[in-house]
Formats: structure tokens, C-alpha cells, sequence
């Protein structure tokens, strides 16, 4: 059953509870089977046992609500793209639960980023649903169809990042929407967050306050075969400065984000 559900649907609902049951039990249990689908996300993120830090961060990322946006459901397999250090592979892992799969992807250059957050995120087995993807820049190879949904939070800019003395060689952006197109499934969906430039910035952004014009985006997945089906404010925050880097402590973990989810064009 969608998640997300319309006002004529929750309407048609309790309409159908107004008239006599075929059972006792019947509408009750149509009530009870809803509250459990839209509890998952608030679910996600209230677990006992996120890593330390975690909780803190929600208040500005708003998971429970992003997930619920984009409608990511149990079941699902997801792959988180440029990982991090993992803390949108939890919560997905929560949400698609024991019948889903999380594939968390990093490279040598974020995991000297992050530090220890991934390696304790993902030691001891704690989420079992969560298997790692190693892959440099330029070298993902992903099965046909695999995903049904693709994730890449705060790090669509990174694709205009280029620092090989860091060990971030310029990636082929192209190439590499063109294996996220080959990944996903026909009816699947590709959800991106990302910090806010300003209008009309070049791709340079991402190079330097790692940031990007939301138009890149659209352009570049437009010109990838996809198209996107639904925007939201939900992350706005019009006190930030575009201008300013990301990782500037005025604004670090507050910064304008964008959220865009697309779809291949038919």
C-alpha cells in the first residue's frame, strides 16, 4: 500500500468504515494497518542505538519527513551514492527493513573525510540490510535494474569537485549519470539533497563552496534521461549565504538545500 496518501484516499477510508462491515474486525484492522505504514519513518529515525551525534543532526535534516517525501518504502533496494559516513544508510535501512537492501557507497577519499563515523557505523554487523560498495571515481559498474531507488544527499556537487591531491580525480559526470540511468529500475526513482548556489553559478561551485545551481542539476539529469516529478522547500533556510563554503561554521549543518527527485524519461 502507498505511504503517502491523498486526502480523497483517507476520505474513501473512513467512508467505507461508515457503512456496515463485512466483519467486526474489518475496519479496525484497515485503520491499524494505515497508522503502522505512516509510523515508519518517525519510527526510523526514533530507534534506540543510532550513533552518537545522530540525533542531533535530525533537527536540520528532517530524515522522517525527506523519506516520507519521496516515498521510499519497505522492501525497497536502495543505493546510498557517496555514502559519507552513513547516517542516510541507517534510516533508509530502517524504512526498507528486513526484506529490503541498502548498498552504501564510498571511496578511499570519503573515508578519510568522514574518519571513524563509517567504520563504526557499520562494525559489528549492526546493519544487517547494509552491504559496502568500494568504488573510485570513474569506476562504478552497477547491475541493470538493481535499485529501485538512488540516493545521493549532499553530494550531487561533488561531481564538480576536482582535487586528485586529495584523491578526488575529476569525475566524467556524464559517465557516471549514464551508470545511475543503467542502475535504476524503469520505475524507480534517483532523490537528491543538496546545498543551494546561487542562480546562475557554474559547476566551479562545487569545487569551491561545495554547492550547486539547482538548474545543473535538472540540465544535467534532463540530459542523462531523466526527468524530475517533484520539488520541494521542505530543507529552505533564507538566512543562509550562498556564497559562502558549506564548511564555513556560521552556517556548517544549516546551510539552503534543494530536494528534487527524478525519474527516467519515458
Amino acid at each position: 500500500m502507498k505511504v503517502k496518501m491523498s486526502i480523497l484516499a483517507l476520505v474513501a477510508v473512513f467512508a467505507a468504515c461508515s457503512q456496515e462491515p463485512a466483519s467486526d474486525e474489518a475496519p479496525q484492522m484497515e485503520l491499524e494497518s494505515i497508522a503502522t505504514d505512516i509510523t515508519i519513518y518517525a519510527d526510523a529515525i526514533a530507534a534506540p542505538g543510532r550513533l552518537e551525534g545522530d540525533y542531533e543532526r535530525d533537527a536540520g535534516r528532517k530524515p522522517d519527513q525527506v523519506l516520507e517525501l519521496f516515498e521510499f518504502l519497505p522492501g525497497q533496494t536502495v543505493l546510498d551514492m557517496f555514502s559519507g559516513g552513513g547516517y542516510y544508510s541507517e534510516v533508509i535501512a530502517r524504512v526498507v527493513g528486513d526484506k529490503g537492501r541498502v548498498v552504501a557507497h564510498s571511496n578511499e577519499a570519503y573515508l578519510n573525510f568522514v574518519g571513524e563515523e563509517f567504520t563504526a557505523r557499520h562494525a559489528d554487523g549492526r546493519l544487517p540490510n547494509v552491504e559496502i560498495l568500494m568504488a573510485e571515481n570513474n569506476e562504478l559498474q552497477l547491475n541493470e535494474g538493481e535499485f529501485d531507488v538512488i540516493m545521493l544527499a549532499l553530494s550531487f556537487h561533488d561531481l564538480y569537485f576536482d582535487n586528485p591531491k586529495q584523491g578526488w580525480p575529476k569525475i566524467d559526470a556524464p559517465k557516471l549519470l549514464a551508470e545511475l540511468h543503467k542502475g535504476l529500475k524503469d520505475d524507480g526513482f534517483l532523490a537528491i539533497i543538496d546545498h543551494y548556489a546561487e542562480a546562475g553559478t557554474p559547476t566551479e561551485s562545487g569545487n569551491t563552496v561545495h554547492r550547486i545551481d539547482p538548474a545543473i542539476v535538472v540540465a544535467s539529469m534532463e540530459a542523462a534521461g531523466f526527468v524530475s516529478d517533484l520539488e520541494s522547500d521542505l530543507l529552505r533556510n533564507p538566512d543562509d549565504d550562498p556564497g559562502k563554503s558549506v564548511f564555513d561554521p556560521e552556517i556548517r549543518g544549516k546551510t539552503d538545500r534543494f530536494i528534487i527527485r527524478f525519474r527516467k524519461a519515458t
